[in-house]
């Protein structure tokens, strides 16, 4: 197992998971990230208070862990808020973002950073996010975490990617990212009201917004939902997060070009137009998007800062 690089001049990387109620996955998640052939410099576990035990699980097999229990669940979008801004806190260069079913293959984190190294422009630096594939238990690239290819990326953008392995893309999700946390400090912490769903979309499209970014297929995790699938899956009545949060973005987030939000607007319906046609249930649907309309027409996001407050957590001045 090779050491962290603090103390050799490197980078200090923070890995970031957020957990609730998945204790026998998290134990495996931070098994993986121990035994990482680079492992991170500094764990970071925001449990969105747990009732299975979890931070008793943590404190006694993981000490090494900055484990930080909320007296409330804040959703993965308050908890990552909350673990971005610990890590920030901390001194972290960069961020590994893992949710608590997420198992890293051993070189997950060493691909990442390789790729970072050959990415680096003279001009530009090295990209902003560094995207893992990700893949299902059964080996097939998971659909519900495939980051969206960038759109009308320039000639240079995909050469330097194609020479490090890579490939362009314009978003990602919250299973197995790299981010640089001079990015995240200039352009904020994910929006923590959005609780869950698009959380993850809004904010990498925020921080790679006139900045690269590359999916690294040698960088493999495996995100161990219970069914295959993709975000176009019947929700039931959580389908009023993926209405109101989009509304939210859309009318509201920087993350976005003006002809980026007709693309995705576009892209949205028609996922929803599958997802009632595959629904049992297209009457809870229904209720659901009439309040996820509703809310996100009628209000905005309460600050994250504020909102992190409530639980103890304050955001540092980034």
């Amino acid at each position: 197992m090779t050491p962290g690089p603090e103390g050799r001049g490197g980078a200090r990387v923070a890995a970031v998971v957020v957990t609730y109620n998945r204790r026998d996955l998290l134990t495996e998640a931070l098994t993986a990230l121990r035994t990482q052939t680079r492992v991170p410099d500094r764990v970071v576990v925001i449990d969105n208070a747990s009732s299975d035990g979890t931070a008793e699980a943590v404190a006694g097999r993981f000490p090494e862990v900055d484990l930080l229990t909320l007296p409330r669940n804040v959703g993965g979008a308050g908890g990552f808020s909350a673990g971005i801004a610990r890590a920030l806190d901390g001194g972290a260069d960069l961020l590994w973002l893992l949710d608590d079913d997420t198992v890293p293959e051993p070189g997950a984190l060493e691909a990442l950073l390789a790729v970072r190294e050959r990415a680096t422009t003279a001009d530009e630096g090295p990209p902003t996010l560094a995207a893992s594939r990700v893949v299902w238990t059964d080996g097939r690239d998971h659909p519900m975490n495939t980051p969206r290819p960038k759109p009308r990326a320039t000639a240079a953008e995909t050469r330097i990617a194609r020479a490090a392995g890579c490939v362009p893309i314009r978003s990602a999700s919250f299973v197995s990212i790299l981010v640089d946390a001079a990015a995240v400090r200039e352009r904020g912490l994910p929006v923590a009201d959005y609780f869950l769903w698009n959380d993850d979309f809004e904010f990498t499209t925020r921080l790679l917004r006139g900045r690269r970014g590359v999916l690294c297929p040698d960088s493999v995790a495996v995100h161990k939902t219970r069914e295959f699938g993709g975000t176009d899956a019947d929700p039931g009545d959580r389908f009023f997060y993926e209405v109101r949060n989009k509304i939210w973005l859309f009318t509201g987030s920087p993350g976005l070009a003006p002809g980026e939000r007709v693309l995705y607007a576009g892209s949205t319906l028609r996922r929803w137009a599958r997802t009632f046609a595959a629904s049992s249930d297209r009457a809870v649907l229904f209720r659901a998007m009439a309040r996820g309309i509703g809310k996100g027409l009628s209000g905005r996001p309460r600050p994250t800062a504020a909102l992190l407050r409530e639980v103890g957590v304050e955001v540092p001045r980034l």
